[in-house]
């Protein structure tokens, strides 16, 4: 039996009785460390500090006006009150399979390679227990997001990281995997537009990894999250666009970040069948589909014209020019991404990651994300994200400035 942590012993001194044992799942489970930024930042706000946070990627835009009055207009409806399919109304399958052909030039069979999300994120965890079983490898790009290894930690399996940096365009180098590894393992996590990074594969990246896939028996996993937020003649491709993916792939997107819509809670996981319907077995014991307003005002979203797509990635874009000139002027060299939406910029000579966070968030009140919240790799980094108004990361840059006195 584990030994009691300190909180739990004065609990159960309070209570008078034994403490509820967990499980190993949940005392293995670290820190979700967006969760605990937002508690700092909930704490310095109720001290009186005016927090500037760009530390996440949640959109402060509005959904478009056309999604939130279908939203509205379906509430009202009583039949739309009672439970959801399971997998989403055949009418959103649809409207996806329109979409992603639009967009990326892949058909999809609506009922088979499709599975609507409660947002990309279950997906993620619920692709990765699909897969894997205890004492598999899922091999993980570093840094990445952290959904990627708790959805192998939970079932047993363990992560392999495959260090990313900027000399080789944070892209993995796969012919550097160990052969012992290779033979354990099941799945391979991708990331592009890249979190944190914004870095972006292009077609002969896709087309190794496919083939690599193929040759060692893996699941390709990728998160496409940022798939609509992009910048100039740049658009982000599909891997499903790769001859033979969609025997080996499958393909996360997100409505969160493309529409705006992070609190509706809207994803897809399209591409091979047999991974797709698995996790829609395995979604169906777990929660009872998605409320059916939702689905209509995704259908409505997934139906706008490409010129709303533009128009919001321009402002976007003006937020990124901003951060880009504001780092580089400062000491905090970077580059200008072709999408998503951060920017991956080095932290000043003599800090770490960690410690300039805290340093910059007690100095100035302005919170940005340590590189090595998202794994080793990214020692030395900070993510800053443009999801603020024009007038509040001006301002960020401002006290960024005063304090290393320029």
């Amino acid at each position: 039996m584990r030994e009691l942590s300190d909180c739990e012993k004065s609990l159960a001194a309070r209570q008078g009785r034994k403490t509820v044992q967990l499980s190993n799942l949940i005392t293995s489970l670290p820190p979700y460390h967006f969760a605990d930024a937002k508690k700092k930042i909930a704490d310095r706000i109720a001290a009186g500090v005016d927090v500037i946070s760009l530390s996440m990627g949640d959109p402060d835009l509005p959904a478009p006006q056309a999604v939130i009055e279908r939203l509205c207009a379906e509430m009202q409806k009583t039949e739309n009150h009672r439970y959801p399919e399971y997998r989403g109304m055949y009418a959103l399958h649809e409207a996806i399979a329109q979409w992603f052909e639009q967009r990326f030039q892949v058909r999809l069979q609506p009922e088979r390679d499709i599975l609507p999300l409660l947002g990309s994120k279950e997906g993620l965890a619920y692709a990765g227990a699909s897969v894997l079983n205890a004492g598999d490898i899922a091999l993980v790009p570093d840094p990445y997001y952290p959904v990627y290894i708790t959805a192998g930690t939970t079932v047993g399996a363990q992560p392999y990281l495959l260090p990313l940096d900027a000399e080789h365009g944070y892209l993995p180098d796969l012919d550097r995997i160990p052969a012992d590894v290779l033979a354990k393992a099941r799945v391979l996590w991708l990331n592009y537009p890249n979190n944190p990074t914004a870095a972006c594969a292009d077609r002969a990246f896709f087309e190794r990894a496919v083939a690599f896939a193929h040759q060692h028996n893996l699941v390709i996993i990728h998160d496409m999250a940022y798939a609509e937020v992009y910048f100039g003649a740049f658009r982000p491709m599909s891997i499903l666009q790769i001859p033979g993916a969609s025997e080996v792939a499958v393909e996360l997107h997100s409505l969160s970040k493309t529409y705006n819509m992070a609190g509706f809670r809207v994803g897809m996981l399209v591409g091979n069948p047999a991974l797709v319907d698995a996790v829609g077995r395995l979604k169906s014991n777990i929660d009872s589909g998605m409320f059916r307003p939702v689905q209509y005002a995704a259908i409505e979203a997934l139906n706008l014209p490409a010129s709303w797509i533009r128009e919001r990635n321009a402002l976007y874009q003006k937020r990124r020019d901003m951060l880009v000139k504001g780092c580089n002027a400062i000491g905090m060299p970077t580059e200008a991404p072709n999408a998503g939406l951060y920017v991956w910029a080095h932290v000043p000579q003599g800090f770490t990651s960690r410690d300039f966070a805290t340093w910059l968030f007690d100095k100035t009140g302005v919170f940005v994300t340590p590189g090595t919240n998202f794994g080793a790799a990214g020692e030395g980094y900070v993510r800053i994200s443009m999801t603020a108004p024009d007038e509040r990361i001006a301002t960020a840059l401002q006290r960024m400035q005063e304090v290393f006195h320029l």
